[in-house]
């Protein structure tokens, strides 16, 4: 069952997307793809700063945790009353960053839902009727197959930055985790999410060229977000 088929966010999505394609007659219909890519990421920036503090937050116990694991290991109900101990006592929350995520979720949903679904409302989606340097934006990569034009390099380009991305946002996981694991998770759990950034490359293969820009935008942007959070904190914290 699609979500947007229920009428109060059908409705919601419908008027996004007038208010998007009044934009798009404005400007282009990828240029208002970037555009609210980069209004709505914009917005978000608290929530954005709300995942960092609260990430340097469990990097700094991530010591301590470990060291409470190993010397409980086989007291689990010890093990969780020194944990929440120790998160009360550096008042810090052990669901720090949740509520941030939850609720840039439905906001990311509504916009990618703009850019991804060939109908809206039971409409055709009038975004995926424009072009980006000639390549329709309502154009799959599966639609190579039956031919290539020039304009396709639009979408190889969108996937060679999504992968570059990828790549960047790996290492800046890996480099920055914490040295030791924190209480209960799998030791290799920190090197396999190391590869999460990788999903949005395999989700560009089934989705519009339109939302494959929406995702090298975003993409972008929290990549750039969090090095820039992540060195404006370290000040802040030294100062």
């Amino acid at each position: 069952m699609n979500i947007f088929d229920l009428p109060v966010l059908s409705a919601l999505l419908a008027a996004a997307s007038v208010a998007l394609a009044a934009l798009g007659a404005v400007v282009t219909p990828a240029g208002a793809i970037v555009l609210v890519t980069i209004a709505v990421r914009a917005v978000l920036i608290p929530v954005g700063v709300s995942l960092a503090r609260a990430d340097r937050a469990r990097r700094r116990l991530a010591p301590r945790l470990a060291l409470l694991q190993k010397r409980f290991a086989r007291n689990p109900e010890r093990l969780q009353r020194e944990t929440l101990a120790l998160y009360a006592a550096e008042k810090v929350s052990p669901f720090a960053g949740c509520l941030p995520v939850l609720a840039q979720a439905p906001v990311l949903t509504l916009v990618y839902a703009l850019f991804a679904s060939p109908q809206i409302a039971g409409a055709p989606n009038v975004l995926l009727t424009g072009e980006l340097f000639g390549a329709p934006l309502g154009r799959h990569l599966a639609d190579l197959a039956a031919g290539i034009a020039v304009s396709d390099l639009v979408f190889a380009a969108l996937i060679v930055v999504l992968i570059v991305i990828a790549v960047l946002a790996r290492r800046f996981a890996l480099r920055h985790a914490p040295a030791l694991p924190t209480a209960g998770a799998p030791a290799g759990l920190t090197r396999a999410l190391g590869y999460a950034p990788f999903i949005t490359v395999l989700a560009a293969a089934f989705l519009p060229l339109a939302a494959t820009l929406y995702l090298a935008i975003s993409s972008a942007w929290s990549l750039a977000e969090r090095a820039v959070l992540r060195r404006v904190l370290l000040q802040g914290a030294s100062s």
